[in-house]
């Protein structure tokens, strides 16, 4: 067991994989997980790893870390999201890392996803290095909700091995989560006072669809390359239509009758 480092993970009915990045991580010294209201096996899957347990209403993925990070109290913190877990080969560079920090406060972690039939190893998508593994006094939190971004305040370094991840159980979630995630973000514009029109957001999403596709070389990545360029350009246009929307007078009273 590490004496120096918590996993932390955000959960919400997450019980397809969630044994598995537990198991990934059962080499911290205490796991935590902060979950928002499962109803799924979740919890009991937590419990049985022997997770400490937090409830934190979901307010978006930056104010559950700053939650949870009150909650650490070891110096290193390793996060995975719930349908993560570690390569072999990540593992064994984790805690190498661990044991001889040399200078370094955080570390970046290649991530692997799987989307539709294949792990997708263009599109933008691979390596897609994240600071997962840092010391609690070395990283801010920002970014823009939906999305967290870990910014190392100290010297970093990349390991070898990745992250596997299992975004989308289909093709019906991804959509969902589209939906979410650009309403968060089309809140989150209006609060920075932000402005759009249709043509924004078209221009947003052929960018988005172009950059992904073909500067990207998403069509190396087959159908799965095709459909993650497609769903590009929907992201972007619903975040900058719905920026559009929230600027819209409500809708008047029916008087007809």
């Amino acid at each position: 067991m590490n004496q120096n480092i918590t996993g932390v993970i955000l959960t919400f009915n997450g019980e397809k994989w969630l044994a598995k990045t537990l198991a990934s991580l059962d080499f911290c010294d205490r796991l935590l997980v902060v979950d928002s209201g499962s109803t799924d096996a979740t919890l009991d899957i937590a419990k049985a790893a022997g997770a400490d347990i937090l409830h934190r209403d979901w307010e978006g993925t930056i104010p559950q870390f700053r939650f949870a990070f009150e909650h650490v109290d070891t110096p290193w913190i390793i996060t995975l999201d719930q349908d993560e877990f570690l390569s072999p080969e990540l593992r064994a560079g984790v805690l190498s890392a661990l044991a001889d920090p040399q200078g370094a406060g955080g570390f970046w972690c290649p991530r692997r996803s799987w989307y539709l039939d294949r792990f997708i190893m263009h599109s933008g998508w691979y390596p897609d290095r994240l600071l997962r593994v840092f010391r609690l006094d070395s990283v801010e939190i920002r970014g823009m909700l939906p999305h967290e971004e870990f910014h190392p305040t100290a010297a970093t370094r990349t390991l070898e091995g990745d992250i596997i991840h299992y975004p989308y159980a289909d093709l019906a979630e991804h959509l969902d989560k589209i939906n979410s995630y650009t309403s968060l973000a089309a809140r989150e514009m209006q609060a920075k006072g932000r402005r759009a029109g249709v043509g924004t957001a078209l221009a947003h999403a052929f960018g988005k669809f172009l950059k992904q596709y073909v500067l990207k070389q998403g069509f190396r990545d087959g159908r799965a390359g095709l459909v993650l360029g497609v769903h590009a350009f929907i992201y972007a246009f619903h975040k900058y239509m719905k920026l559009v929307e929230r600027s819209c007078p409500p809708t008047p009273d029916d008087h007809s009758g």
